[in-house]
Order: C-alpha cells, then structure tokens, then sequence
C-alpha cells in the first residue's frame, strides 16, 4: 500500500466522492473501492466486493452511503443502480469453513485480494476500508471510515451486504431454528438463544468463543441425556 499522491487533496467537505474525485485529478483512474461483509458474524459467509465507478454524473449513486447507514429497501435500490452503472464490480464468498481454517483476518484480506482480482477492469488506484492490503496489483490506500467517505467503498459495502443478507436468507430456508434471516449470522440476543437452544450447525463458525461454547453445553446436554437413558433402563 502506499500513501495518498503528492498533489492530491480531499478537504473534509468534499462529500461521498471526493477522493476519485482527487484521484482523477493526478491521473489516477480508474478508482476502485472494495469491502467485505460479515467478518463480525459469528454464523454464515464472509463476503468481499470491490467496485469501480465510472467517473462523472454517472457515478453518482442517488442515497448511495455506508451500508450500514441505509435500510434494506435503501441498500437493495442502490445494489441495482450499482450494479448497472459500474465500470466493474465483482463479488467473492468465503465460506464458515475456510474463515475457521484460515482465521478471520487472513481469510478477510485474501477475499479482498481476489475481490480486486476479479474485477474486468484493471484499476489504477484501490481504497480499502479502515486497514491496508498488499498484494492488491495496484497503488492504494487504506480510508478511515471509508464506506463513509468513499463512493467507490460504499458501493463495494452495499454489493457484500446485499449479497451476503440474500445468502443467509437462503441459508434460513435450510436451518429456520436459527433465524438467519433476521440477525443475518451476527451475535445478537435472538441468535444466542437458539445457539443455546439448538446448539450450532455447519455454518456457525468454530473460531468464535460462543460458538464453541453452545457446542460444549451441547455435547453435556446429550452425554447427561444418554446417561440418563442408561440409568433408567439399568444398564449403569
């Protein structure tokens, strides 16, 4: 990764498109943006994307910001202007599996890699959100906040959202005790109790603590069930 180029500046009014907006000034287009979804989530995929926005009127996003500020129908309707309007975008999913055998932050820096990879259109500069990535085949810098003050990062947060969300949609039609369709695999009070209640399944992640817990207190719930079988039936 490397630093913002000499010459190029955003000033803190600038707004959501402000630093391709600088970045077109030193010569440094096309921008792309690239986020991931899901790497709290203690149940479901991990989720990368990575965007790039054409430049003037066209990329502009009408109620495009961080995904996380914007309510489903919001998000939905800015994926489908985004997903049309885009120079390039390109999704990736990383599994339960592979993020336990990986560990989060490797298996979240290599599908941001391969989000980057992806793309049809090679970029000239890359913004990731909040930390920096090598590797990425381009100059590039790390935003704070970026889904906040990157157009090309918030388009890439809305597309691994609204992905990731319709997965684990699919994925309460499979396991409907868990509710994912709701708490969408992150820790919440509804999540926990049927965690305590069912215990995890295939796509709850070992790694997390509470995971491994509910899977502790449920291999003593069924030894106390089977000693209690055998108890009864006098074979202790």
């Amino acid at each position: 990764m490397t630093v913002f180029p000499r010459g190029a500046t955003v000033r803190r009014d600038a707004g959501l498109y402000g630093y391709e907006r600088a970045l077109a000034r030193t010569g440094l287009t096309p921008v792309a943006g690239v986020d991931e979804a899901g790497r709290g989530a203690c149940a479901g995929p991990l989720v990368a994307a990575a965007a790039i926005l054409p430049e003037g009127r066209r990329g502009e996003v009408p109620g495009m910001a961080d995904s996380k500020l914007l309510t489903a129908r919001q998000r939905e309707a800015c994926y489908e202007v985004v997903v049309v309007r885009a120079l390039a975008w390109s999704v990736v999913v990383v599994s339960a599996d592979e993020c336990d055998r990986l560990g989060m932050h490797v298996a979240n820096v290599a599908a941001l890699r391969r989000a980057i990879a992806r793309l049809s259109v090679r970029p000239a500069f890359v913004l990731t959100d909040g930390f920096p990535v090598d590797g990425l085949g381009a100059q590039g810098l790390a935003v704070w906040k970026g889904d906040r003050v990157s157009a090309s990062i918030a388009a890439a947060s809305i597309i691994a959202k609204v992905t990731r969300d319709a997965m684990m949609c699919d994925l309460h039609q499979r396991y409907p005790a868990y509710s994912f369709d709701v708490h969408k695999g992150y820790v919440t009070r509804l999540h926990e109790a049927r965690l305590a209640a069912h215990g995890p399944c295939e796509e709850h992640r070992q790694r997390f603590v509470n995971v491994r817990e509910a899977d502790r207190e449920r291999l003593r719930d069924d030894y106390g069930a089977v000693g209690a079988e055998r108890s009864a039936s006098g074979e202790c």
